[in-house]
């Protein structure tokens, strides 16, 4: 199983427009630490792209669960094992958590940090999907995203303690 993922808090820039839909989410609930952890996970081997799951409850990201990338090119692409993700979700269960999402981050190299057209074709529509940037000067190093029938929102990212 491969797990793969535009602009605009105000509404789609107009070259997006036709991918954005009025029944997609608006925002998304992350507690503070889970941007360090992400933000820490991607520096780690900024060439590179990694990944792996958020969880929550109530709706609210609470927890990060690094992954593997076993992508056959994890400089462009990544890729959980499923064995990973089985034993993932069984984490999840046990913790009585709730899956959420899922992140990965595009190489120090790329321009932005939103979702490629592979991370769209790929994606799961009941994902929220957290694309993070390893550049230390990025504006917004993390981004979040709806992407339903092959169509991307981004999401506010509302940080709570």
């Amino acid at each position: 199983m491969k797990l793969n993922t535009n602009p605009g808090l105000n509404g789609p820039p107009a070259e997006f427009a036709s991918l954005y839909t009025p029944e997609m989410k608006r925002a998304v609930r992350s507690r503070r630490k889970i941007y360090g952890q992400l933000l820490k996970h991607a520096r780690y081997q900024p060439h590179r792209e990694c990944c792996g799951i958020l969880a929550g409850q109530d709706g609210i990201i609470t927890q990060a669960f690094p992954a593997k990338n076993v992508a056959a090119d994890p400089v462009r692409n990544y890729e959980i094992a499923s064995t990973e993700i089985t034993s993932l979700m069984e984490e999840l269960r046990k913790r009585r958590l709730e899956f959420l999402g899922i992140y990965h981050s595009h190489p120090h190299w790329l321009d932005t940090n939103e979702p490629s057209p592979k991370d769209i074709a790929l994606a799961h529509a009941e994902a929220i999907y957290f694309i993070v940037t390893p550049r230390p000067y990025a504006t917004t190093p993390i981004r979040a995203f709806s992407i339903r029938d092959r169509h991307a929102m981004e999401l506010e990212i509302q940080i709570l303690p």
